[in-house]
């Protein structure tokens, strides 16, 4: 496969009668622990309890109902720390796969040109928001359905906020939003692109246009350091890395990357998106720098996995200090000191301690 196939391609999840059968080991919990445990309000026990029972159109309305991103959870949430954690059956096994049911649940929907949303009765009043992320969406969707005409605001090129440009196309391309943002658009959002709308000013320009509220969702797009002023070059941040194979960039990128020794610095889910997608692209060497232990990583347990199997370093136990570069500013390395775990810390896990005089250098192109 090339590498362009390979990021273009999100891998194929449940279909129907796979969905169904992992909808039969549930437990058909009263009083549903997984639906407790989505942040979103999703309602797990409902759509599988009525896929159970072979209303598959009633357990999908029932997912875009109540999250309009429904399709979108289902490939990204991490449901192992979250609905899935609370699952009943993991008492007696491993807990329903409910992410994948949703997602199929979703797609199936799609397939059958099976429209769940309706636009409540119209309202007079417009609505702006700012920025078309997650949030922004949500917002816009819970508008749009009771009745309000609402408009979306968008800087880029094109919607979706970090789900579009902050998640690699492997994981989640660009047809599985268009199908998200098309039951947007059923639903009478209207979205104004490559317009930014700049802070207080840009919000009360809109109020006096004529819109009676405003709702702010432009992000968080901002990227840690490691050290402040200018960076050296060839040192890019997660934002800047993974917004690029995003912008028909992947030429330029293999370029950058292929051959290289690369060190990502981090632990979560952006930090293994990057590894694997410097290893995508042909890294010599993929690292992936982390000042705590395998297991306090924050990334799921199958990003890590599937980290391994793409043939990422994993540099545990490791704290990053400064960028390390030549006398042309390129950089070269980054010095590293190796820790060892604390007393816990205010998020339960134990604190990294620097080891005194334990510094090196991990020596990378990028």
């Amino acid at each position: 496969m090339s590498t362009s196939d390979s990021f273009l391609k999100m891998e194929k999840g449940f279909d129907l009668s796979q969905a169904m059968a992992e909808a039969d080991r549930c437990l058909l919990c009263h009083d549903a622990p997984c639906s407790k445990g989505c942040p979103a309000s999703t309602d797990p026990g409902t759509f599988i309890r009525k896929l159970r029972m072979k209303n598959v159109k009633g357990a999908i309305r029932t997912i875009k109902q109540n999250n309009v991103l429904g399709g979108a959870c289902g490939v990204l949430c991490p449901t192992a720390r979250l609905c899935e954690k609370e699952c009943s059956a993991t008492g007696i096994g491993a807990p329903i796969q409910i992410g994948k049911i949703q997602r199929a649940l979703v797609e199936h929907g799609w397939a059958l040109g099976f429209q769940p949303l309706e636009r409540g009765a119209a309202r007079p009043e417009k609505v702006a928001v700012v920025g078309s992320g997650p949030a922004g969406l949500s917002c816009a969707a819970e508008l749009a359905k009771d009745g309000f005409q609402v408009t979306v605001y968008e800087e880029r090129a094109e919607a979706g906020g970090v789900i579009r440009y902050g998640v690699p196309a492997y994981r989640f391309d660009a047809d599985f939003l268009a199908h998200e943002m098309a039951d947007l658009k059923h639903l009478g959002v209207k979205f104004v692109l490559k317009t930014r709308v700049d802070g207080a000013k840009g919000a009360q320009k809109l109020l006096a246009d004529g819109f009676k509220a405003v709702f702010l969702a432009p992000g968080l797009w901002g990227a840690e350091t490691i050290q402040k002023g200018a960076k050296p070059k060839g040192v890019w941040n997660s934002v800047e890395f993974l917004s690029s194979l995003r912008d028909k960039r992947l030429a330029e990128l293999k370029k950058a990357i292929a051959g290289k020794s690369v060190a990502v610095i981090g632990g979560g889910s952006v930090a293994i998106d990057c590894a694997d997608s410097a290893a995508r692209l042909g890294a010599k060497d993929s690292y992936l720098v982390y000042r705590r232990s395998f297991e306090q990583m924050p990334a799921e347990e199958d990003e890590r996995q599937d980290a391994q199997k793409l043939g990422v370093h994993f540099m545990l136990l490791n704290q990053p200090v400064e960028y390390v570069a030549d006398k042309k500013g390129v950089v070269t390395g980054v010095k590293l000191a190796r820790t060892r775990l604390g007393e816990p810390d205010a998020s339960g896990r134990r604190s990294p301690e620097k080891i005194p005089g334990s510094e090196w250098v991990l020596e990378a192109d990028v």
